[in-house]
């Protein structure tokens, strides 16, 4: 008898040791199920405004600060954006990230346009690309002049 009550207890041990780990085992897929299907539901169904974007107007600078023939790259919401003052006068304002992979282009005055320096990507002011790999032209912000205040609101566009 002794030796029954001893495989009787092996085998009710081992039923909540079972459940545990099928329990585990579970969880596990689920988290692994949930880690590939929730960023696929996110690339095809993206958020309609990402959280933290700015809706109103950005103070870009002031005009007394950006000579003609210069420019500042400045936060528009969570994204980086560019303020140029051409040098023939106009303000003009586009998404500081190239189309190619998201580098942050520069204003370059020696030769008068965006450049972005990661693979030489070559814009000119009214956001064209006119060199290196970026496939398309940067997207274009609105202006606003209110005195010696520059401020930039996003385009619908973006």
């Amino acid at each position: 008898m002794a030796g029954l009550e001893g495989s009787q207890l092996e085998t009710s041990s081992a039923p909540g040791r079972r459940a545990v780990l099928d329990w585990l085992l579970g969880v596990s897929a689920i988290g692994a199920l949930l880690a590939v299907v929730y960023p696929v539901l996110h690339f095809v169904f993206p958020p309609l405004r990402p959280k933290g974007r700015a809706k109103g107007a950005v103070l870009a600078g002031r005009a007394s600060e950006l000579p003609p023939g210069s420019g500042r790259v400045f936060p528009l919401g969570t994204q980086p954006a560019i303020l140029v003052h051409t040098p023939d006068g106009e303000w003009r304002a586009f998404a500081a990230r190239c189309t190619h992979l998201s580098c942050t282009v520069r204003y370059q005055q020696d030769l008068g346009m965006l450049l972005c320096p990661c693979h030489d990507g070559r814009f000119d002011l009214t956001g064209k690309n006119v060199g290196g790999p970026a496939p398309r032209p940067l997207p274009q912000h609105t202006v606003v002049l209110k005195g010696d205040e520059v401020y930039v609101t996003e385009s619908e566009a973006v």
